[in-house]
């Protein structure tokens, strides 16, 4: 980190909340605009992640439990603890 940069952090350190919301929300939004990627780009990125992940769920149903049964055996090994 350049001593310039850490001068520019502390500064926005000593803002208010709301100020520094401001800031950040901006910045945010000039590393956006500076992307090469276009919308398009990113719908394709996320259409190949939930393929993906779709693909691992598909093809490895046995790794799944039944969130109420996980539950029950979870608060049946603390009960245990508890005694």
């Amino acid at each position: 980190m350049t001593a310039e940069l850490a001068e520019y952090i502390a500064a926005g350190k000593a803002l208010d909340v709301n100020e520094r919301l401001e800031v950040a929300h901006q910045l945010l939004l000039s590393v956006d605009e500076d992307s090469d990627l276009s919308q398009a780009d990113v719908d394709a990125a996320w259409d190949e992640a939930i393929d993906r992940r779709v693909s691992d769920v598909l093809s490895n149903p046995d790794e799944f439990v039944d969130g109420r049964r996980a539950h029950d055996h979870i608060r049946a090994e603390i009960a245990a603890l508890r005694k």
